[in-house]
C-alpha cells in the first residue's frame, strides 16, 4: 500500500517491500519499473478501499489498470475504471481480489503467451487481453465486506497506559 494507495507489483518481487509501504506511488511505481515489474493499480475508482484515485492516478507512469474487480463494493466503479483505462489508452487487467477460497477465480485476465514464462506474460498484459468478469455472489460479497471491517477494528491502538503523564 503506497501512501495513495493500493498498487500492485506484476513480475517481479522488490527488495524489502514491507518497508515501501506508505511510500508516494510515484516512488513505488519507479521502483517497479527499475527491477523489470509493471505497477497496475487495483480498484481505483472504489470509495470504500484504498485504490489509487484519479488526480493521481494522472501522474503516475502506471503500465495497466485492474478494470474490473469482482469484489468492488459498487459495480459502477469498474466501469469509471473501465472508461478511464480507455481514454488514456491503458491496457486492462480484472481480478478476483480473492481473500478466501470461494471467491478464487471469479475474475482474471485471460493471457494468451506464446511460452509460459514471466516475461511473456509481462508482455501480453501489455498487449491488451480477454478479461473474464464475474462479480462475487451477495454472500461472499457481504463475507469480504464484513471480514474487512473486522481486520480494521483489530488494528491495535497505540498504548498510551506506558505514559508517565508528563
Amino acid at each position: 500500500t503506497t501512501a495513495e494507495g493500493h498498487l500492485l507489483c506484476v513480475g517481479t518481487t522488490l527488495p524489502e517491500a514491507a518497508r515501501l509501504k506508505g511510500r508516494p506511488a510515484r516512488d513505488v511505481c519507479a521502483l517497479i519499473h527499475e527491477h523489470g515489474g509493471l505497477a497496475i493499480p487495483p480498484h481505483p475508482y472504489d470509495l470504500f478501499r484504498a485504490g489509487i484515485r484519479f488526480a493521481t492516478l494522472e501522474t503516475l507512469p502506471i503500465d495497466a489498470l485492474e478494470v474490473f474487480n469482482a469484489a468492488t463494493t459498487l459495480r459502477r466503479y469498474n466501469t469509471f475504471a473501465f472508461r478511464y483505462a480507455q481514454l488514456r489508452g491503458l491496457p486492462m487487467t480484472a481480478a478476483s481480489d480473492a481473500h478466501h477460497a470461494a471467491a478464487v477465480g471469479t475474475a482474471y485476465t485471460i493471457l494468451n503467451c506464446e511460452e509460459l514464462s514471466v516475461k511473456s506474460a509481462l508482455a501480453q498484459i501489455l498487449k491488451g487481453n480477454e478479461l473474464n468478469q464475474r462479480y462475487l455472489t451477495p454472500r461472499d460479497s457481504m463475507r469480504k465486506t464484513w471480514n474487512n471491517w473486522l481486520r480494521l477494528r483489530r488494528k491495535k491502538l497505540p498504548d498510551i497506559t506506558s505514559c508517565d503523564g508528563e
